[in-house]
């Protein structure tokens, strides 16, 4: 039932059956498209659920719930003993960002490997996940693994921006299937640098994302009578204070966690930096360290830039419109409006008017319980020695953002130490030898969690 597939004499070598099982399943993923434009989440769920069904589990644990035609979500559970505990929930999504073969140099939708590294569209966001999380969940299965809950697996759509979130619409409609008492999703992982292993990283917040349209307008005229009051010129005298403004050092629960156990592991001026904000916030010099590193300071404080910019109508008419996007990722616990105020007090121009796109989603931060950190610690060190394990804030979104709304806390954890993928762009790529470690590592970890009862 699970037997390897040949392997070019340059590939990494899977140690174990597992580990081929993890890569079979994710070449057969990768080899779906399952991108927005031309793909389909629904054969990828239901090429899963023939995985999961041959693997020996009951139909009626195998569910496929398709939104529309191309819009499928899989939903895959080990039943535990009756405890009374929640599941845990695995969370991966399948859908995958755009990839135009003209702009690779390899095949998007074919899995190659070459010289121990795994390429195609997905293999680092986010299928990798979805194929460790069913590989362990076979695993256990096989072994006759019996848990004190339930594990449940969950492969879902529209996670990279597409209208039919499978996360959002399971927990409007059936929430029962993914309920849990806590998930582990994307969003963490290893940090490394020059093949040396930094940190284990575990995503436990996520800043909320705002856009707002900045806009000035004017009754314009001939460019050859021009006048001060002018909607381009309003609008870049904006931009441009925007531009030199930061917002105020705000440290929370997990930032603060961050920047303490990642300096530990920081030498010179950065990590004796990192050292003073901790103890005093307010420390500009320690500040202005830490916000040369773009990583950083968007861990410091809500960001706001401008991405997009429209203005005017003709080249010889003075502009009667001038417009742009500005892009904010703000702290979890600041609000909008806040924003908004400041904003306005920073730009101090009753010509330019700011307005909210679409509305931002609440992101309350998942709580560092001592007993999970301290077993994803264990695991950790069991593996890999006496790496910190370093609570991060995601400064992008994931999927988390709506399980945390429902009251159901999530976790980035994977236990991959990746390089750079490449995700979102070409050649995208994972270390084969990393994958199959991260296998490992979360099969070691969903086992402990649901033996001893760490909740």
């Amino acid at each position: 039932m699970f037997a390897a597939a040949p392997q070019p004499a340059t590939a990494q070598a899977p140690r174990t059956p597992w580990d081929s099982v993890a890569r079979d399943l994710l070449r057969e993923l990768i080899t779906i498209n399952t991108s927005q434009s031309a793909g389909s989440t629904v054969i990828a769920a239901e090429a899963m659920a023939k995985r999961a069904r041959a693997a020996g589990f009951p139909a009626s644990d195998v569910v496929v719930v398709a939104t529309k035609p191309n819009k499928g979500n899989l939903i895959v559970r080990l039943r535990g003993r009756q405890s009374g505990k929640k599941p845990i929930l695995l969370l991966s999504h399948i859908d995958v960002v755009e990839a135009k073969a003209e702009d690779w140099t390899l095949p998007p939708f074919e899995f190659v490997e070459k010289e121990g590294t795994f390429y195609g569209r997905g293999v680092a966001d986010d299928k990798d996940e979805g194929a460790i999380h069913l590989a362990l969940l076979f695993r256990l299965k096989a072994e006759k693994f019996v848990p004190d809950r339930d594990i449940i697996v969950a492969l879902t759509a529209d996670e990279e921006g597409g209208p039919d979130n499978g996360v959002e619409w399971l927990l409007a409609n059936r929430r029962e299937l993914i309920d849990a008492e806590y998930a582990f999703n994307e969003g963490g992982g290893g940090r490394i640098k020059d093949d040396r292993r930094l940190s284990h990283d575990v995503q436990a917040s996520e800043k909320k994302v705002q856009n707002w349209t900045l806009e000035s307008t004017n009754p314009g005229g001939h460019s050859s009578v021009p006048v001060k009051d002018n909607a381009i010129t309003h609008l870049s005298d904006a931009l441009v204070k925007l531009g030199a403004f930061d917002f105020p050092v705000r440290l929370n629960e997990v930032t603060r966690a961050y920047f303490t156990q990642l300096s530990t592991v920081t030498v010179g001026d950065i990590g004796q930096a990192m050292k003073a904000i901790v103890a005093n916030p307010s420390d500009a010099a320690a500040a202005r360290i830490l916000s040369a590193d773009p990583r950083y300071n968007s861990q410091l404080r809500t960001t706001c830039v401008a991405t997009m910019l429209e203005g005017g109508h003709a080249r010889n008419a003075l502009p009667q419109r001038a417009r742009a996007n500005v892009n904010c990722r703000i702290l979890p616990d600041e609000s909008p409006d806040s924003v908004k105020e400041v904003l306005t007090r920073v730009i101090a121009n009753p010509k330019v008017t700011i307005t909210a796109t679409g509305e931002a989603r609440n992101s309350p931060p998942s709580p560092l319980t001592p007993a999970l950190m301290s077993e994803i610690a264990r695991v950790t060190k069991e593996m890999w020695g006496d790496l910190p394990v370093i609570p991060t804030m995601s400064t992008g979104a994931t999927d988390g953002v709506y399980l945390r709304n429902a009251g159901i806390p999530t976790y980035g954890v994977s236990g991959l130490f990746y390089p750079d993928t490449g995700a979102h762009g070409m050649n995208e790529r994972i270390p084969a030898k990393a994958f199959y470690e991260g296998l490992e590592f979360m099969t070691r970890l969903v086992k402990s969690l649901t033996r001893a009862g760490v909740s």
